[in-house]
């Protein structure tokens, strides 16, 4: 990822991986770190277990980068382990906030992996330096480390859910201890993802249990899907097989709907729902609502293609891939000037000129953010030919800012918070420009309307509605 994409993208922070009771753990964790490299690509991490000590190889760069030596994966022995993939969203690039964190308690050691954002953390993180917690690294998962190392309570699983009690935010957890084996947790409120799965073979044990952020990553070692973690759920995993504690009660669930927009991949299901079915329904949606006169409809690549596959069946006009992407783009691209920053997005995309010269367009992306990439690929769009560009959007427009481990610009840097729909279209240089209506993203869900399905959903990027306290920044404290 180029530091110019980190601006003009959402991006998500993590994608979390353990498996309990079966052979290689750790090679089946880098298998599916890989199949959730999509939700952070800066770093990587696995901690093992061997029922006697903790092993852990963490690093930067992408999954194959960090564990696609053998040799590396000879050192993670064991039939548990848990891994990570990086994107920071607290604390900068360094190696000491590679996750998972590992610690050495009086109890024994623990490892923890997380996805999210607390928050909370700076406030908590005040308290417990004043109290003498030295902290390594800069992300808010050490947070956790402190919480568990100074609580007064005797078993890891009570101090485990003492420090959860203290902390605010939208996450998912997996910790890996010798006792209690795995335990995993999604926060409250259920804003981030958390599924559970089985390895074949091991109906009639207690092993080959799964955790990860997508069914896409159970899909990837042959696992079977269970169900998904609760909201506000804790499970437990080690040798008495599974159990689930609820130490917050039925507080409802809010899952970030962003999911299904942009940041899951299509072949995963989340809460019940396909995602690629969700997005091809949304460009349905947009092709009702924002109907346009066109010759072809065009995908930017990769999250808008089911949604333009909605919206060439539902409108008759037909799907071409106008737009084709490179897959290889270096993560880490040097980019020392105007000119060559400016070819960036050229890098990612190229015209597919045969099919957009003399044509009128439709092209369907997940989101506008600060509007600069939209714009260079208008203007590739209209360079190769063609002769009117129209957008349509899968999300309703990005005004807010998000605090729940989504990396977004302030608000001040929003072109939706800052532009009428106008002055959207004449920035970016499109005829026409459209965004899903709030009701049109929620029957695609399958909901009546935003009133019925916001008591659902998390949806804070667009409407400000925070469904979870800002501690932090009502405090005016950075992490």
């Amino acid at each position: 990822m180029t530091q110019s994409d980190s601006l003009n993208r959402p991006y998500e922070e993590c994608g979390v991986f353990g498996v309990w009771g079966v052979p290689d753990a750790a090679a089946l964790t880098a298998l599916g770190l890989h199949a959730l490299q999509h939700r952070g690509q800066e770093a990587a991490g696995i901690v093992s277990f061997d029922g006697e000590r903790f092993h852990q190889h963490k690093g930067l760069g992408l999954v194959g980068d960090v564990f696609g030596d053998s040799r590396v994966m000879a050192t993670l022995p064991g039939t548990v382990a848990i891994g990570h993939n990086r994107y920071a969203t607290t604390g900068g690039t360094h190696v000491r906030n590679v996750q998972p964190l590992y610690a050495d308690y009086e109890f024994g050691g623990l490892a923890v992996a997380h996805n999210g954002n607390l928050t909370n953390s700076a406030t908590l993180k005040q308290a417990l330096v004043k109290r003498g917690c030295i902290f390594h690294s800069s992300t808010d998962t050490e947070v956790f480390i402190h919480l568990i190392a100074i609580s007064l309570y005797t078993t890891v699983l009570d101090r485990f859910i003492d420090a959860v009690k203290q902390v605010k935010g939208a996450y998912s957890l997996i910790t890996l201890t010798p006792d209690d084996g795995l335990i995993g947790m999604r926060d409250p409120l259920g804003v981030r993802p958390l599924v559970l799965g089985r390895m074949p073979g091991y109906e009639k044990g207690n092993g080959g249990w799964v955790l990860a952020s997508e069914t896409c990553a159970l899909d990837i070692i042959g696992a079977d899907y269970v169900r998904d973690i609760e909201p506000g759920e804790i499970v437990v995993i080690n040798n008495d097989g599974l159990r689930s504690l609820r130490p917050f009660g039925d507080q409802g669930g809010r899952f970030c709907v962003f999911e299904y927009i942009y940041f899951a991949r299509p072949d995963s299901v989340l809460e019940g729902q396909p995602v690629y079915e969700a997005r091809r329904q949304i460009g349905c949606e947009l092709a009702r609502e924002s109907a346009v006169e066109a010759d072809v409809v065009v995908p930017v690549p990769d999250s808008g293609v089911p949604s333009a596959i909605g919206y060439a069946a539902e409108s008759g006009i037909p799907f071409e891939l106008g737009i084709i992407r490179n897959h290889y783009v270096g993560r880490t691209f040097i980019e020392p000037t105007d000119q060559i920053r400016n070819l960036g997005v050229k890098m990612k995309h190229s015209a597919n000129r045969p099919v957009l010269a003399g044509r009128r367009v439709i092209l369907v992306d997940d989101s506008i953010v600060r509007g600069t990439t939209s714009r260079k690929i208008v203007d590739m769009v209209r360079a190769a030919g063609a002769t009117e560009v129209h957008m349509r959007i899968t999300s309703p427009p990005t005004k807010h800012a998000c605090f729940y481990g989504i990396d977004t610009p302030e608000e001040s840097k929003l072109m939706a918070a800052t532009h009428t729909l106008e002055e959207m279209a004449q920035a970016i240089g499109v005829d026409s420009l459209a965004f899903v209506t709030f009701d049109g993203l929620y029957r695609a869900l399958g909901h009546a309307n935003r009133a019925e399905g916001a008591r659902r959903y998390c949806d804070a990027c667009f409407t400000g509605d925070y469904p979870i306290e800002l501690v932090d920044k009502e405090g005016n404290l950075v992490a």
